[in-house]
């Protein structure tokens, strides 16, 4: 990992050239025209369209209907869409918005304070400003603080935020929240696919999982049609539990070739499927190209929550959904195998899971 142990070149962080005053971007944050959200505008979707929203009340209740109602409309949204949001899902609204403040205010604190998290690439554990190490390569509009809730081998309260005062005890009490939710979760995606509940959870390792969150700050964009606030990609870990900014959208999802901005509900959770679970399903579930767009007017602020694999399991289709008809889509691979492949290359749309994919398979 020796080509992973710095930037290739020096950090320049996004929120200072935000506040820089200057009236256009540095080249390095560009985008191809093709990349550019002025340029999606002509194949969107219908504007009124929108990923499923999926009430979580009586999930776990005694009302049996309403369990199967639950469940048949979460497998519905992963095979369908690969995102989703979740209502009365147990987390406190309180809690949710604690947390998003709580990050708000790190990133409004003095550079210095926040450059004393500052970040690698043989990690990413801390403040940061980019993703991938490829020299001269074109980098997103923003900054993101990165860090580790499991195992607790990897869970350094040192490395997390001593300020705001309450930063590290809000992490805590929210990322043991948001793991029982994800728990919840897999249990349905592995009876949707016929599987025993604990299936899915076991192969990532059964307690023995990973988990980190990523929170991402978009700040303001003088040119924000020329750029992007994260490159369009498809999460490489197992579930993505996104906590987003409830005042100002910017996550678009890709949809039959188009792109749909997702409008958060309030208090409600964004889902999304990542690339383990693609793999482990035979891509019954499908991880989504999904990007962020910026604006001029304001910043905003999400939490991404990865629930993961333990990161030495090797990953690959259930066998029992394995048959002559469908064939396994994917070779077996570890998931620190595959994220030593991501962080290199950095964001790029699917074809990072979609390389993986057998010949055997694909040849038939």
């Amino acid at each position: 990992m020796s080509n992973l142990q710095d930037w290739p070149e020096p950090i320049v962080r996004v929120q200072s050239l935000s506040e820089g005053g200057q009236h256009t971007i540095p080249d390095r944050y560009i985008k191809p025209p093709h990349d550019r959200p002025s340029l999606a505008t002509s194949n969107h979707i219908d504007s009124d369209a929108s990923i499923p929203i999926i009430d979580l009340t009586g999930l776990f209740g005694d009302d049996e209907a309403l369990h199967v109602k639950i469940q048949d409309e979460i497998s519905s949204a992963c095979r369908q869409w690969g995102f989703f949001q979740v209502l009365n899902h147990g987390v406190r609204p309180e809690l949710m918005d604690r947390a998003r403040e709580v990050w708000r205010e790190f990133f409004h604190l003095p550079v210095e304070m926040k450059q004393a998290y500052a970040n690698s690439p043989k990690t990413y554990e801390g403040y940061g400003s980019r993703l991938g190490v490829q020299k001269g390569a074109i980098l997103d509009w923003s900054d993101y603080y990165f860090l580790h809730y499991l195992p607790l081998s990897l869970k350094d309260h040192g490395k997390w935020p001593a300020s705001p005062a309450d930063c590290r005890e809000v992490i805590d009490e929210y990322g043991r929240e948001v793991v029982k939710l994800c728990g919840r979760v897999m249990k349905v995606l592995s009876t949707k696919l016929g599987l025993r509940e604990d299936h899915l959870q076991n192969a990532f390792g059964g307690d023995d999982i990973g988990a980190c969150l990523r929170v991402n700050f978009y700040p303001k964009c003088p040119q924000p049609d020329l750029t992007l606030g994260l490159s369009s990609h498809s999460d490489p870990g197992g579930l993505t539990m996104l906590l987003p900014d409830h005042q100002v959208a910017g996550l678009q999802v890709r949809r039959n070739g188009g792109w749909i901005t997702v409008k958060p509900a309030r208090h409600a959770f964004i889902v999304n499927i990542g690339d383990q679970i693609q793999v482990l399903s035979n891509a019954n579930y499908k991880s989504v190209e999904h990007r962020v767009i910026v604006n001029s007017a304001h910043e905003r602020v999400s939490l991404a929550f990865f629930y993961n694999p333990k990161s030495d399991i090797p990953i690959e289709p259930v066998k029992e959904l394995v048959t002559p008809d469908s064939p396994a889509l994917y070779p077996p691979m570890t998931f620190d195998e595959y994220r030593l492949f991501i962080r290199t290359r950095g964001p790029q749309g699917k074809s990072q899971v979609e390389s993986l994919k057998s010949p055997r398979c694909c040849n038939s």
